[in-house]
């Protein structure tokens, strides 16, 4: 009888719009959460007591619900309760969500760096994020980061982030290339902002000194910079994807604008902006196809510190360690992924990507994008080992070879999905 009644709910509400507008919800449970508070997630949720019961609605909540890190998969249930009145269940299954890090890379120069971290991203129970991580390359870096995006409201958050990042980075001459010690120590906050289920915004300031001292003996007299700078930060996201455990479909897109000024009134303002595109789409019972489109400029000044870097953990996997730089950037990354395995919580998840890209010359112009030396074309092949139920874990392995000119070849280990 309990069948019957649910399908004649469902079909009621889906075929009549005039009966559903009668519909009420009489209250909303939330089952299946230990760590996860059902208060944050009945503030977050557009359902709630005394609403008209709207599938779309419940759709949505339960795609936000998805989104977040200590949710592995969600879904709902709607039972009479009293006259025109249903109870409304929100079914969690949630991640562990304590979680370490870590980031390995190596090329066929020897390179070798890693990237340790543990973040906790329930905190308090309410979807808050905080941790840090350690990095080695060649130099000793950390960070620490937290995240709140519901901490005011169901829509005001805040975000608060400290790096000291020091890393080797080749800069480029005309005549030469130069190593130098490089490093970045930055304090930022941002306010964090929910317009709707599908838009959010990011806006916020970035205080930082920039150190870069020549490595060696520098008898060619190569500048060096110890500058402090002032970075206003934003970010706009329209994000309509759908989860459904490993499997992602749908379009997201964000787009990143920040203007820099300098504390030193010699060195120029500039401003740098680029917008990430992402498409997903499922293939089959056990296939996924996902695509990343970068397209960035920044000003054009012809410097060897230009922002875009052409990186073996950023955009090419396999290319190396901050081979080159630019002032404008296209890149895209398409792989496919297949899952060969899935037993319980286990899955195991084959690739096969082509990551490509090119990039403006600092001070160059747009011809720069079709020159040879600048485009970068580098297919190949990886493993994925999953854990169902653990946030972000996902063990990486990717080999990447390059095709075209003076190129490199190289693996790339990781946690996280590189797109």
């Amino acid at each position: 009888m309990k069948k019957i009644l649910y399908l004649f709910v469902f079909f009621s509400f889906i075929t009549s719009g005039v009966l559903a507008q009668e519909l009420l919800v009489h209250d909303l449970k939330i089952q299946g959460n230990k760590n996860l508070k059902s208060s944050f997630i009945k503030s977050i949720s557009n359902v709630e007591p005394g609403t008209v019961l709207d599938t779309l609605l419940i759709e949505q909540d339960i795609q936000r619900i998805k989104r977040l890190p200590s949710v592995s998969h969600a879904y709902y249930q709607v039972f009479p309760s009293e006259k025109n009145q249903y109870n409304v269940f929100y079914n969690i299954e949630e991640n562990f969500t304590l979680i370490p890090s870590a980031n390995i890379y190596t090329t066929d120069d020897d390179e070798f760096a890693y990237r340790l971290g543990l973040y906790e991203f329930n905190l308090f129970g309410r979807n808050i994020t905080f941790g840090g991580f350690y990095q080695k390359d060649i130099y000793s870096s950390y960070a620490i980061n937290f995240r709140a995006p519901y901490l005011f409201s169901n829509k005001i958050g805040l975000a608060i982030n400290h790096q000291d990042l020091t890393t080797q980075e080749p800069v480029f001459f005309d005549d030469e290339t130069a190593d130098y010690k490089y490093r970045n120590k930055s304090f930022e906050i941002l306010g964090l902002y929910e317009y709707d289920f599908k838009n959010r915004m990011e806006i916020g300031l970035n205080y930082f000194i920039e150190d870069y001292r020549f490595k060696g003996d520098n008898v060619n007299n190569r500048p060096e910079l110890n500058v402090h700078k002032w970075l206003l930060k934003g970010i706009y996201e329209y994000n309509k994807l759908d989860y459904y455990y490993q499997y992602i479909s749908g379009f997201r897109s964000q787009l990143n604008f920040q203007y820099v000024t300098s504390t030193n009134y010699q060195l120029p303002d500039f401003f740098i902006g680029w917008n990430d595109f992402f498409i997903f789409k499922r293939v089959g019972k056990k296939g996924n196809w996902a695509n990343r489109v970068r397209l960035g400029l920044a000003s054009n000044n012809e410097t060897p510190f230009a922002p875009f870097s052409v990186d073996n953990n950023i955009n090419i996997r396999g290319v190396g360690n901050t081979i080159d730089r630019g002032t404008g950037v296209v890149v895209l990354n398409t792989e496919y992924r297949q899952t060969l395995i899935e037993k319980g919580w286990f899955v195991l998840q084959g690739n096969a990507f082509i990551d490509s890209g090119s990039w403006r010359n600092p001070g160059g112009d747009f011809g720069d994008f079709s020159k040879n030396d600048n485009i970068k074309i580098y297919p190949g092949l990886g493993l994925r080992f999953i854990h169902k139920k653990i946030y972000n874990a996902i063990f990486r392995i990717d080999f990447g070879y390059g095709i075209t000119k003076n190129s490199s070849k190289g693996f790339v280990f990781g946690i996280g999905q590189y797109f």
